[in-house]
């Protein structure tokens, strides 16, 4: 399963086997502010939706000065020796996995695009995926329309700047009518941002004020709580929000907008004291804790939660059960993931490096675990493995998340479907697996009753996808039944 031993002790090292989007975060002023610290405040908010590189456009004077470099937010800043050259009215930043094209430094975002004097005057950061780009591609480099990197971000930078001439807005809706995805997207100029989502919403964004001439983007509202802006709303899907001198005006790309975010934002993406479509994160993780404990119960000593995204969902089961939560897995916030471990034992001791249980209290004791989810199944395994080493009598095993059963083309980096465990065995092979006493899955209907809506991207859980290729994706041909009948979800 793991080719490459250092993939081996980055798959324990990162539990979920799956690498969190990306994050976008901008600001517009029709005066001049601390672009410098706004972006490093919000964008480090949104560190945890990519770790990989980050960089940031800033408007100054109606120029567009860039910067990017791989590394974490704090980290990278640090490079920027004179604070005052990234000083202006507006910015827009990203942070960054990868999710298409390779993981080149040139595919770092934002990416921008230059007029003929070699002049930025578009710049752009983007959270999704398309799908189905490359005769588009080809069409736009037929036009003669420069092609520097390989991501899906540049085909919609170059689509946009094809259609240059029209105001922004329209520029948008004629790129749209191209491209097929999830894309949520700031675009800087050299005078205004525009703010839009695709016309399915299924990745977040929202927007915020800081004053009433300073309006703030997010991936997440978490980075407008950062930099003490308002939250004001989520866009709409299909939404173009532009901001200049003249205020702000919000248009459509459709008049048939649907809203189908992504539902894995909210078990496992989204921060906790994030709000996403007025449903704040913590509160429903707390929920899906309780529905687990009806929908199975058991009885045991203590319940505990796989730090950190596992804890709310832990203290719901509490809550409900009436067993007493107790968290007694201490994680290690300061993990590399850079070990070389040349034998099998010292790599599963890397799971104790990353989360180490209080054996006093684990030793005699009969344990409910919940964890938001299980992927890959490796080092959930291993972890079972460390608390019946602690002398855990019993281990009851509960994942607030529907079993993982299709990979995704639509924004996250998650593993083929061979290597998704709950594609491959059923319920009481993957116990037998895992070794437990017992164990469960939310049910996709409590987890859209939680929801109160079935208008998300189920698609991980049920192959049901809001947006589908024409064709089987190369991507996914050998791991996704591919089913255009699917659509829809």
């Amino acid at each position: 399963m793991f080719p490459k031993e250092q993939d081996y002790v980055q798959n324990l090292v990162n539990p979920k086997s799956m690498r969190e989007e990306c994050g976008i975060f901008g600001v517009y002023s029709k005066n001049d502010i601390d672009t410098f610290s706004i972006q490093q405040f919000g964008m480090f908010a949104l560190q945890h939706r990519g770790q990989e590189a980050c960089g940031l456009t800033v408007l100054k004077n109606g120029d567009l000065k860039t910067f990017k470099q791989e590394g974490l937010v704090l980290d990278a800043f640090k490079h920027i020796e004179d604070p005052n050259e990234f000083m202006g009215n507006a910015a827009i930043g990203h942070t960054r996995y990868t999710t298409a094209g390779d993981g080149s430094t040139k595919n770092i975002q934002p990416l921008y695009t230059v007029n003929r004097f070699g002049k930025p005057y578009f710049s752009i950061a983007h959270n999704g995926n398309l799908i189905e780009i490359e005769e588009l591609r080809a069409e736009l480099k037929a036009k003669d329309l420069p092609f520097l990197a390989t991501s899906d971000t540049e085909v919609m930078l170059r689509a946009i700047q094809y259609h240059s001439d029209l105001p922004v807005q329209e520029a948008v809706r004629e790129m749209a009518k191209q491209v097929k995805g999830a894309y949520s997207v700031l675009l800087l100029t050299d005078n205004k941002l525009a703010a839009f989502r695709d016309p399915n919403g299924i990745r977040p964004l929202c927007m915020g004020k800081l004053d009433e001439d300073t309006f703030v983007f997010a991936s997440e509202s978490c980075a407008l709580d950062a930099i003490g802006a308002t939250f004001e709303r989520d866009l709409k899907p299909g939404e173009i929000v532009v901001c200049s001198q003249d205020g702000m005006q919000s248009y459509m790309i459709t008049d048939e907008p649907k809203q189908r975010m992504c539902a894995f934002e909210y078990i496992y993406f989204a921060r906790p004291d994030s709000i996403l479509e007025g449903k704040e994160v913590y509160d429903l993780r707390v929920e899906s804790g309780k529905k687990l404990f009806k929908q199975s119960p058991v009885d045991a000593d203590v319940v505990i939660g796989v730090p950190d995204s596992g804890i709310p969902a832990a203290i719901g089961y509490s809550e409900a059960s009436g067993i007493p939560f107790q968290p007694i897995l201490v994680k290690n916030r300061y993990m590399s993931r850079s070990f070389i471990v040349p034998t099998q034992e010292m790599r599963e001791r890397i799971v104790n490096l990353k989360l180490n249980p209080i054996v006093p209290k684990i030793k005699g004791k009969r344990l409910v675990i919940l964890d938001d989810s299980i992927v890959r199944g490796t080092t959930s395994k291993l972890l079972i493995k460390i608390l019946k080493e602690a002398g855990a009598k019993e281990v009851h095993f509960r994942s607030a998340s529907p079993p993982i059963i299709a990979p995704c083309f639509l924004g996250i980096d998650m593993p083929f479907k061979k290597d998704l465990i709950s594609a491959n065995k059923s319920i009481e092979e993957l116990r037998q697996f895992l070794e437990v006493d017992s164990l469960d899955f939310l049910s996709v209907p409590n987890l859209i009753d939680l929801l109160k809506s079935k208008n998300h991207c189920f698609g991980c859980f049920t192959e049901r996808y809001p947006v589908l290729p024409t064709k089987p994706h190369p991507e996914l041909e050998a791991s996704l039944q591919y089913n255009p009948s699917h659509e829809g979800g």
